[in-house]
């Protein structure tokens, strides 16, 4: 991308990322960990990468976004309100009664919601079978999943790398998010994995290791996937669990419950960045 292009994804990403913030702390709690660290993947992948219909969410050749960690939903619920789904402040309702925006994703209650999501592992398995559907159906469009460290645990998640390699899943990439952390602690403590790229390739599928906050690097790694023919693709994204969220990125928090100090001292610093980064 170029300077221009760069800039506006990483001024996207700040947004994305402040208004993630706003978003769980309409709920005062919640998944903020794994949701923030997100920012620059979906900045880009809704900024430059995918086709997408605002007006009509169900437009049969949009590419497809399914977040297997499904409690990672207030950043997409943040973005799809800044890529006007709806008013981004109808999702300042998060998980308050009658809302459409559950905690964890749901394809009837959310517009750009592709597929509910939550129990961790199944995700990953929809993705392939959403894939393959399309695929039969002789559309263009692709499909692209979030798996987290921590889900990667799972058994179903292999599985499905199995199944889309045996079917030649071109159109679909998976993203790992590795921010090496899960609920109960590091990730290399509860079940430790090694290298989840050397494992992903194993199973047959193109993966690359990108820095996961770098905007160019998500950006050139989707393009390399996109150029690789007959086979799924992994990409693995180092990221820092909790980024840009003061109180929850030095702890790495699956979970986080701050009080009205803590809340009011990250809304600022996102702020703060959201402007640095129009002035960079």
């Amino acid at each position: 991308m170029n300077e221009g292009t760069t800039k506006e994804m990483n001024v996207l990403a700040a947004q994305i990322r402040l208004e993630t913030l706003k978003v769980i702390h309409s709920l005062g709690f919640g998944h903020v960990g794994g949701s923030v660290d997100l920012a620059e993947l979906m900045a880009v992948l809704y900024g430059k990468v995918m086709k997408f219909d605002p007006k009509n969410p169900r437009w049969e050749d949009r590419d497809w976004l399914v977040l297997s960690k499904g409690h990672s939903g207030p950043v997409a619920y943040a973005t799809y309100g800044l890529m006007g789904f709806y008013p981004v402040e109808e999702a300042y309702t998060l998980n308050h009664p009658h809302t459409r925006f559950p905690s964890h994703t749901d394809r009837k209650l959310t517009p750009g919601v592709d597929l509910t999501t939550g129990s961790l592992g199944q995700g990953a398995s929809s993705a392939a079978g959403a894939a393959l559907g399309n695929k039969i159906d002789g559309r263009d469009n692709r499909v692209f999943c979030v798996v987290g460290d921590g889900e990667a645990d799972e058994g179903q998640v292999w599985e499905a790398f199995h199944f889309a390699y045996a079917h030649k899943l071109d159109n679909l990439v998976y993203f790992i998010d590795k921010n090496g952390y899960q609920l109960d602690g590091k990730t290399c403590d509860i079940l430790d994995h090694g290298s989840l790229a050397k494992k992903a390739e194993a199973f047959g599928l193109y993966t690359q290791e990108i820095d996961g906050h770098d905007v160019n690097a998500i950006y050139e790694a989707i393009q390399n996937a996109r150029a690789k023919k007959g086979v799924p693709s992994c990409i693995v994204m180092d990221t820092c669990k909790g980024k840009g969220a003061t109180f929850a990125e030095s702890k790495h928090d699956h979970s986080s419950q701050p009080d009205g100090e803590q809340w009011a001292e990250a809304l600022a610093s996102a702020e703060k960045a959201l402007a640095d980064a129009r002035n960079a």
